[in-house]
């Protein structure tokens, strides 16, 4: 009886921990986000989303 108790304990840290660490890289990805200077925010709000590639592209006067 007394291991299970054990085990469970060691699950419920290793729950906490994976929950801390997850969260600490979240918390550093959203407060860069809020720092990030304006020239930089700008350029990245001009990358283009997509990329013509042969593959993707459609030629409508193809007979």
């Amino acid at each position: 009886m007394f291991r299970r108790l054990l085990l469970e304990d060691a699950a419920a840290w290793f729950t906490l921990t994976a929950f801390i660490t997850a969260a600490t890289i979240y918390a550093a990805f959203t407060w860069r986000a809020v720092r990030m200077k304006r020239p930089q925010a700008d350029r990245f709000a001009q990358l283009p989303f997509e990329t013509a590639t042969p593959a993707a592209r459609h030629d409508t006067d193809a007979s």
